[in-house]
């Protein structure tokens, strides 16, 4: 018999919390800034099972309980705050500790997530009577078809306003690889042909459009005509032009993949095995230490000093992500090269006394910037679960457990289970955002949903 989740008791934030409440693992940072910023009692931070020694080593539990959370909180919370009913797209505006502006424009990225978040949903058996998030999902990727897309050109703008007209109308390789990747999704949730349609037609644009015959790979920023950038300026917001970008051949290679399972395009299998070879040759090699974060065109390193370092989130993310390409290519998956790049993110950028994945590092030197970022922290959920289903190790299993803890006492708010977007090393909030246009349903809920089906019980479908 499956053993019941324990109960969970909520801890408050009263202006004066009875400290008999906060044990060890819930007397931390976030309960007492926020408390002295006043914030009301709206706000909740889960307390552990006091029925268990150390409660969030016992995954089936903790699974249970993030099912029962995503099924009535997390889901609900963005299908009641989010959604533009009115115009089309998603509303991304939310913070846990202040009044949020309210949203003045729609970005590519989050909009395509949202798609993908609500159709993910969809797809894996999560249902409300009162929600119909495969609508929501429609939606959204209605207003991209309808608003984000150049019909004359080809691609999707960057921004638009609230009722779509385009604000940037560039064109992205990153923004591209989420379209992809959303569409890829909203096609299985909704059987609908026409949406793997819209995908192949994209990847064929960016093919002709962006990828590199020379030297392999793809360009990353285009005007709305497809002409490439390599001079920076401020309507560029993500990467640097001129270079190749471990974050968008990262995001590419894991469109192309679903593409491929999806359609077992012959032309899209070339493209991924080329965007699997060129990240992990150039930008997550098996020496983990040397992972950058652009390349020349070329791939010569880059020695500009603001291109040094790593990041262990996109490490990790990678790592599982690679492993899931190479299983959609009827590969043997890398094992070797996933373990070297969890243990370098372990030996280099855990936090082994609180719990957490911290964000960047150089070499193999300890971390130079230990700020605790929600992404970062669900992809480190996302690996470390794929490492516990291939085999037990007591490493992965020690560091998600205590990866586990600190977000309940520092970063997952009781009331409506969103991850606030950064704290600190020991827990202290630096950002409360809960959503905005770089924070949407897509980094958390994969992870949450990967972590439930592998230690619990899946939503039934």
């Amino acid at each position: 018999m499956r053993q019941r989740p324990p109960q969970v008791q909520p801890l408050r934030l009263n202006a004066r919390p009875d400290r008999r409440m906060l044990g060890p693992v819930n007397r931390c940072p976030l309960l007492t800034a926020l408390l002295a910023a006043g914030v009301g009692a709206s706000l909740t931070l889960l307390a552990p099972p006091r029925a268990l020694a150390n409660p969030f080593e016992d995954f089936p539990v903790q699974a249970a309980l993030l099912r029962q959370e995503l099924s009535e909180k997390v889901l609900p919370y963005w299908y009641d705050r989010c959604v533009d009913w009115q115009r089309g797209g998603f509303l991304l505006s939310d913070d846990a500790a202040k009044p949020a502006p309210p949203a003045t424009q729609k970005m590519l990225v989050s909009q395509a997530r949202m798609v993908w978040g609500f159709a993910h949903a969809h797809l894996k058996g999560y249902r409300d009577p009162q929600r119909d998030y495969l609508r929501a999902a429609r939606q959204g990727y209605q207003f991209l078809l309808e608003r984000f897309r150049d019909r004359d050109l080809g691609g999707y703008y960057w921004r638009t306003d609230l009722d779509g007209q385009p604000l940037n109308d560039r064109k992205y390789l990153y923004g591209q690889a989420f379209v992809v990747y959303a569409l890829v999704e909203y096609h299985r949730a909704s059987e609908d042909p026409a949406a793997l349609r819209h995908a192949m037609d994209l990847y064929r644009v960016i093919q002709e459009r962006c990828h590199d015959r020379r030297h392999d790979g793809w360009g990353e920023h285009h005007t709305r005509d497809w002409e490439l950038l390599t001079e920076q300026d401020p309507r560029i917001e993500v990467e640097r032009a001129g270079l190749k970008s471990a974050n968008a051949h990262l995001h590419w290679m894991e469109a192309l993949a679903e593409l491929f399972d999806a359609t077992q395009d012959r032309d899209v299998r070339k493209s991924l095995l080329e965007a699997l070879r060129l990240n992990q040759r150039y930008f997550y090699p098996k020496n983990p230490a040397k992972s950058c974060f652009h390349r020349q065109p070329n791939w010569a390193p880059v020695a500009d000093p603001r291109s040094a370092g790593l990041s262990y989130g996109h490490n990790v993310e990678f790592a599982w992500l690679m492993v899931r390409a190479e299983e959609v290519l009827g590969r043997r998956p890398s094992w070797s090269h996933f373990d070297a790049i969890l243990e370098h993110a372990l030996k280099c950028g855990t936090d082994h006394e609180r719990g957490g994945l911290y964000n960047r590092g150089v070499g193999d030197e300890p971390a130079s910037d230990t700020d605790k970022i929600w992404w970062v922290q669900s992809e480190w959920l996302a690996a470390l679960t794929d490492g516990l289903k291939r085999k037990e190790n007591p490493a992965y299993r020690t560091a998600l457990a205590k990866l586990l803890g600190f977000l309940r006492a520092h970063q997952i708010l009781e009331a409506d289970g969103i991850w606030l977007e950064s704290v600190t090393a020991d827990g202290q909030p630096k950002s409360t955002a809960k959503a905005h246009q770089w924070k949407a349903n897509y980094h958390d809920l994969r992870a949450v949903v990967k972590f439930i089906e592998t230690f619990g019980q899946p939503a039934s479908r």
